[in-house]
């Protein structure tokens, strides 16, 4: 009996001293940490789970580690000052005192520019060195060395402008193809916003071809990349990057209500810029190409079925410029426009980014829809003559003065206007022997909504001819409620008239 008692007392001695032994070296390699035996930390956390996700996540982060590496280097931060011009008056009467008028006093700007060739021309915004003094524009680089830099040349209308310092084996951006990008994609805008030098911010393409309206003039050019990369003053020409380091716009505006991003940045397409930025330094100014057609800012439901259109798409050609090479080629007013090259384009602004990036003496083919067939044309660009490029904004319409005869005004129930006989003296200023003068716009009419306005003259309704108010309400005889009909206008521009197609769904 006490041999099996001894027995198990050493069997149970055994197994504490094996539990403490085996504490024991667990303290040693590092498992009592969590047990807190050894008088360390206690360990927190696990190992890091291995995953695809994981691993993708991580070539996206590495990604952009390496984008920022490349690129940043070749993005500066550009200084500008400027002193305003003086306002005060010379007057000889001011002479006989003896004091001065304070004068204006410099003010200093900042922005952001890209270096795209090792000798030193970069690329940054028009807005950016506008109005700089001589010698006023300074350049820093990455490595903080600084230099003063020449203005080569400057596009308004694009908000593009080409600078160059004096330097050597400098970085240069790789620049990528912005007709590639899609909506979706990540990009990362790098430059200078806020003094806070070589600032990197990621996001995606938010929307292409956004009409901005940044400018006012009528060659201005406003189809934008958006992105909701942060974007703030002093990023402006910068660059906006994909996720392969290829520079695919130069940052230019921000959608604000403060000043400060809000949410969307806009970017000028790399494509357009390499075209402009090239005619600079290449002619010290830009030769851009002209199609010289006045466009409708987009096709409706109403527009298409006047049109004879299947849906709306396209762009409706309302009339020509002088010595327009599309009517050269055989477009007509009233055409419209489905693809440029191939590329089908919905808005103004798409054909006018398509043709900015060609050349004078370039052939464009246009697919054309008329009079329910399609067909194409080849067009040769002109080259914008250089003292119109600064012409004023034509786009806005004007009501114009209604004639001082007011007899003979008849209500044309069917579109909700009133319409009188044309003098002589308003067909001669207008150039034409017929028409009806638009007296009247109902303000709840089917035309109050089309852009009809008080003072324009009706020529034409669906290819006839409109000579007067009885011809246009035989015409609109036969039109029954709901279908649309096709007016050719002349709208009061200043002291001329403009021609385009307004579309008006008969009873609303």
């Amino acid at each position: 009996m006490m041999h099996k008692r001894t027995l198990l007392g050493a069997a149970f001695l055994v197994l504490i001293g094996a539990v403490f032994g085996g504490l024991f070296v667990m303290s040693f390699n590092g498992v009592g940490e969590t047990f807190g035996f050894s008088g360390k930390r206690v360990m927190l956390g696990g190992p890091a789970p291995i995953s695809r996700a994981n691993l993708n996540l991580l070539a996206t982060q590495q990604a952009f580690v390496e984008v920022a590496k490349d690129v940043t280097p070749a993005v500066v931060s550009v200084t500008v000052i400027s002193t305003p011009k003086s306002n005060s008056p010379d007057l000889p009467f001011f002479h006989n005192f003896q004091f001065r008028l304070p004068q204006p006093q410099p003010e200093k700007g900042t922005g952001s520019g890209v270096i795209v060739t090792s000798d030193g021309y970069i690329i940054t915004n028009n807005h950016v060195v506008e109005g700089a003094d001589k010698n006023g524009i300074h350049v820093r680089l990455h490595d903080n060395r600084e230099f003063t830099a020449t203005l080569i040349g400057t596009d308004p209308n694009t908000d593009v402008a080409v600078i160059k310092i004096d330097a050597v084996n400098l970085p240069v951006a790789s620049l990528g193809n912005s007709d590639s990008v899609q909506v979706g994609q990540w990009v990362l805008a790098i430059g200078n916003p806020l003094n806070l030098t070589s600032t990197v911010t990621a996001g995606i393409v938010s929307a292409q071809g956004r009409n901005i309206d940044l400018s006012a003039d009528k060659w201005g050019i406003s189809d934008f990349i958006q992105t909701d990369a942060v974007i703030n003053p002093g990023n402006s020409g910068g660059a906006l990057v994909n996720i392969m380091g290829q520079v695919i716009g130069i940052n230019t505006a921000i959608a604000t209500r403060t000043g400060f991003y809000q949410g969307y940045g806009f970017a000028i397409p790399i494509n357009l810029v390499k075209k402009i930025a090239g005619d600079i330094i290449e002619y010290g100014h830009v030769k851009r190409p002209m199609l010289g057609v006045q466009l409708k800012a987009s096709i409706d439901e109403t527009d298409a079925r006047a049109l004879g259109l299947p849906r709306p798409e396209g762009v409706w050609v309302q009339g020509f410029t002088a010595d327009s090479p599309a009517q050269k080629a055989g477009l007509k007013a009233g055409d419209v426009i489905l693809a440029v090259n191939g590329e089908d384009v919905n808005a103004p602004n798409q054909i006018q980014m398509l043709i900015a990036e060609h050349s004078p003496g370039d052939v464009v083919t246009l697919k054309i829809f008329r009079d329910g067939k399609t067909m194409t044309k080849n067009v040769t660009l002109a080259e914008v003559p250089q003292n119109d490029l600064a012409s004023n904004n034509q786009s806005g319409q004007q009501q114009g003065g209604q004639p001082e005869e007011e007899s003979g005004k008849v209500n044309v129930a069917k579109l909700g206007i009133t319409v009188q006989p044309l003098d002589e003296s308003t067909k001669k200023q207008a150039n034409i022997d017929a028409g009806v003068l638009v007296a009247d716009v109902s303000p709840t009419g089917p035309a109050a909504d089309r852009s009809l306005f008080v003072g324009d003259i009706i020529t034409e309704i669906d290819h006839q001819r409109v000579s007067s108010p009885k011809d246009l309400l035989n015409i609109l005889k036969s039109k029954k409620e709901g279908t649309a009909v096709m007016m050719r206008v002349l709208t009061k521009q200043d002291n001329s008239y403009i021609s385009r197609f307004v579309a008006v769904q008969i009873g609303g």
